[in-house]
């Protein structure tokens, strides 16, 4: 069974130290789902949503938010962040939006955790934003898709 590493032999939390670990260039990429009425999706494609520009304010609060990430996840190092890219696309046959962020350092530690944080409060945004329209919606499906750098190299979500 894989040793997790935020606990120490007494079970207790406790930050990782990198500090041994040689700097590389990370990447991240995570991807999640809002679902909604049909209707919905239709105020966002017309422009008519209740609160304005949905998909760019969602957007902008996932890079705000990737940026954040360390006062919101305990154990979480600050990165200094090179990228983050955060993209929301609508889809007709869920239907709602797609939400993919993509998150880059140079560091010692992964980014992955900055790019969930991303999707997931670009979809909380969302949320926030068309909750007047549609009370039904939901979230889910936030994951990592693919990383690269650190130790353990490349990784890709199988298809």
């Amino acid at each position: 069974m894989p040793k997790l590493s935020h606990l120490d032999q007494d079970g207790r939390a406790r930050m990782v130290d990198v500090g041994d670990k040689p700097v590389t260039a990370r990447r991240a990429r995570a991807q999640g789902r809002l679902s909604c009425s049909a209707e919905t999706l239709a105020l966002v494609e017309e422009g008519k949503a209740p609160k304005g520009s949905v998909i760019a304010t969602a957007e902008l609060a996932g890079v705000m938010a990737a940026k954040r990430t360390a006062d919101l996840i305990p154990l979480c190092h600050p990165l200094p962040l090179s990228k983050i890219d955060v993209a929301i696309a609508m889809d007709l046959s869920l239907p709602g939006f797609i939400v993919e962020a993509v998150v880059r350092t140079e560091g010692r530690t992964g980014v992955e955790m900055e790019a969930l944080t991303a999707v997931s409060v670009a979809c909380l945004t969302l949320f926030d934003m068309l909750k007047a329209a549609d009370k039904g919606m939901t979230i889910g499906e936030i994951r990592v898709t693919e990383k690269e750098g650190g130790a353990s190299g490349a990784w890709q979500l199988p298809r």
